[in-house]
């Protein structure tokens, strides 16, 4: 979508409802502890969170802030077609409403979506074969993963429909010669995927990077690997969509930089 179409236009201040409020909370949390990892790409790159209770709205940053600088009440509320639903002195990525709009409007499955432009995860995305089956953190999210084809900056409403297309039932993409995405129900499950994803790229990298050759896995112990990364990650798993490890980052941040709250 051209940047000149997007929408200036504010509504009325409306209260937050405290659900709103915990997603805002939450979503600012997940832009200081991205760029304590290093996923930051100075103003670029996003993550997002639908608005509790309010179809089509989503919450995401202000285009201009620093991961770190990101609080919960300076996230901007938008909508599909890119309307500032809150007020906020600066503008909107037009990137968002090719991929977060077009993932939450058609995964209602989904909440939250990450995408990051890291180096150990682009060099996996520009790597003919893409992700290995080769480390015990590429296997556990070996079933989410899926890929889609690059189409230039993400800007043309077009792209929509292939990134949809291409993500289907799937909650983790490489965005060939690009970038990540991931997507869950909720913050603590997005990170956690995205984390894994990730990891796993970094050690493809590494291990790339030197001069022997690596290590197969036999494709049976891919299958079963895959199999228990579902059932450990999954509802009523070991890990249940990330409850535990979203629970012990946000106790860390709250010791550590408790400023996103505000």
């Amino acid at each position: 979508m051209p940047i000149d179409t997007l929408r200036a236009a504010r509504s009325q201040a409306a209260p937050i409802s405290e659900a709103e409020r915990h997603a805002r909370r939450d979503l600012a949390a997940c832009y200081r502890l991205a760029d304590r990892m290093g996923w930051s790409d100075i103003i670029s790159a996003h993550i997002s969170h639908r608005v509790p209770g309010e179809p089509g709205h989503y919450l995401i940053n202000p285009y201009g802030m620093l991961f770190d600088e990101i609080t919960a009440s300076s996230l901007i509320k938008t909508d599909a077609q890119g309307t500032i639903l809150s007020a906020s002195d600066y503008p909107l990525n037009p990137a968002v409403l090719v991929i977060h709009a077009a993932i939450l409007d058609a995964r209602p499955d989904l909440n939250c979506v990450m995408h990051l432009h890291t180096r150990d995860g682009t060099a996996v995305s520009m790597q003919e074969h893409g992700l290995l089956a080769a480390s015990q953190h590429a296997l556990v999210v070996w079933d989410k993963l899926c890929y889609h084809e690059f189409e230039g900056i993400a800007l043309d409403d077009d792209e929509k429909h292939s990134l949809v297309r291409d993500l289907a039932d799937k909650k983790l993409m490489l965005l060939r010669n690009h970038g990540t995405i991931s997507c869950g129900a909720t913050m603590g499950e997005t990170f956690m995927l995205m984390y894994q994803l990730e990891r796993a790229c970094r050690m493809q990298v590494a291990a790339l990077g030197g001069s022997g050759k690596l290590y197969p896995i036999a494709p049976a112990v891919i299958a079963k690997s895959a199999a228990q990364g579902t059932e450990i990650f999954g509802k009523g798993g070991f890990v249940p969509l990330g409850q535990k490890e979203w629970a012990a980052l946000l106790r860390k941040l709250d010791r550590d930089d408790p400023g996103y709250r505000d």
